[in-house]
C-alpha cells in the first residue's frame, strides 16, 4: 500500500515510518521545510513538500495514495495562543483529504486526543464509545468519522496527553521536566490525584498501522497503555530523577508554573483501550510511563 502521512517528520511519524516500511508499505511524508524533508528521507520515505495550508497538495497526495494517515497539527500556532486558527486549519486539511478519498473505500486514519473526553464532561473511565458533540479536537474527530458515509474507511486514533519514549522531545513530558528545572521543583496541581493516560510511542505507531490496514469505517480507537497515572506520581518521578523537591501548585499559581499547560494539568482523564485491543488485536507491549521516566533518557543533558 502507498501511504501518505502528514506530520511524517514529527514525534509519532518518526516511529510510524519504519513501522509501515517494515510491514511492506511504501510511505510518502509531507514535509514543510528542508529539515523535515531530510528527516523523512533519512527514515526511508519519499517526500511530498508542502504544509497543512497547501490544500491542493493534500488533495493531490491523497488522491494518488492507497491510504492516508493524518498526524500533523499546528502546535506552534496553538502554543502561541491561536488555538482556534490551528483547529480551523485541521478541519480544512481533513476536508481536503476527505474530498480526495471520497467514494474510493480507501483508509483514512485521523488523530484526536483522549483529553477531549475530559473537556466534554466525561466522568470516570472514558471509552471508545464516548463521543463529543464538538469543540477542540471533537469537531475534527467527527469530521473524520463522518467520511465513512462517503465511502471512506475512516478511523480516528485518540492519543493520550503523554505519548512517551526516547523519541519524545517536544511533548508534555519534556515540558513538565523543563518547568521543574526552571522553577527548581517538580509541580502538580492541587493534591495531584487526577489521572492521565499514557502510551509508548512505538505502541502508538503500531496501532496506527493496524488502523490503516483493518479498522472498520467510522471507528474510534484509543492508543492507551497506562489507563491512568496519577499526576502526582509523574511529578514525583520527575523530582526524583532531577533531585528536586515535589510540591503541589495552588489553583491561582497554575499559570505561573505550568504556562500554556495550566489548563490541562488539573484534568482527570482515565481512559480505557479495552475495545480497541479487542477490535484490532492491539496490545501495548512497551514500558509504561513511570518505568520509561526512570530509564533516564528524558533527563540526559
Amino acid at each position: 500500500m502507498q501511504v501518505f502521512i502528514t506530520g511524517a517528520s514529527g514525534h509519532i511519524g518518526s516511529a510510524l515510518i519504519p513501522e509501515l516500511l517494515g510491514a511492506g508499505h511504501e510511505v510518502i511524508g509531507l514535509a514543510r521545510s528542508d529539515a523535515a524533508a531530510e528527516a523523512v528521507e533519512k527514515r526511508g520515505a519519499k517526500v511530498q513538500r508542502g504544509s497543512l495550508d497547501d490544500l491542493d497538495v493534500l488533495r493531490d497526495a491523497g488522491r494518488a495514495s492507497d491510504g492516508v494517515i493524518h498526524l500533523a497539527f499546528m502546535h506552534e500556532q496553538m502554543n502561541t495562543g491561536d488555538l482556534e486558527g490551528a483547529l480551523a486549519a485541521d478541519i480544512e486539511a481533513i476536508e481536503a483529504i476527505g474530498d480526495a478519498l471520497a467514494g474510493t473505500g480507501k483508509p483514512f486514519v485521523g488523530t484526536s486526543g483522549t483529553l477531549m473526553l475530559a473537556f466534554s464532561g466525561v466522568t470516570g473511565v472514558g471509552t471508545e464509545t464516548d463521543v463529543a458533540t464538538g469543540g477542540l479536537r471533537g469537531d475534527a474527530e467527527n469530521a473524520v468519522v463522518a467520511l465513512a458515509q462517503r465511502n471512506v474507511r475512516s478511523s480516528v486514533v485518540r492519543l493520550p496527553p503523554t505519548v512517551h519514549s526516547s523519541l519524545d522531545h517536544h511533548g508534555f513530558v519534556p515540558a513538565l521536566i523543563g518547568f521543574a528545572r526552571e522553577r527548581g521543583h517538580a509541580g502538580y496541581a492541587a493534591d495531584g490525584s487526577n489521572r492521565w493516560p499514557a502510551v509508548h510511542t512505538l505502541d502508538a505507531a503500531h496501532l496506527y498501522r493496524l488502523a490503516l490496514e483493518g479498522a472498520p469505517a467510522g471507528s474510534r480507537l484509543h492508543a492507551v497503555g497506562d489507563e491512568g497515572v496519577q499526576f502526582r506520581k509523574i511529578a514525583e518521578s520527575i523530582g526524583r530523577n532531577l533531585d528536586l523537591p515535589v510540591t503541589g501548585i495552588a489553583p491561582d499559581d497554575l499559570a505561573d508554573y505550568f504556562s500554556y499547560l495550566a489548563f490541562f494539568v488539573s484534568l482527570d482523564n482515565p481512559t480505557s483501550s479495552t475495545l480497541t485491543q479487542g477490535l484490532l488485536d492491539w496490545h501495548p507491549a512497551r514500558p509504561g510511563l513511570l518505568d520509561d521516566l526512570d530509564e533516564g533518557h528524558y533527563f540526559a543533558v
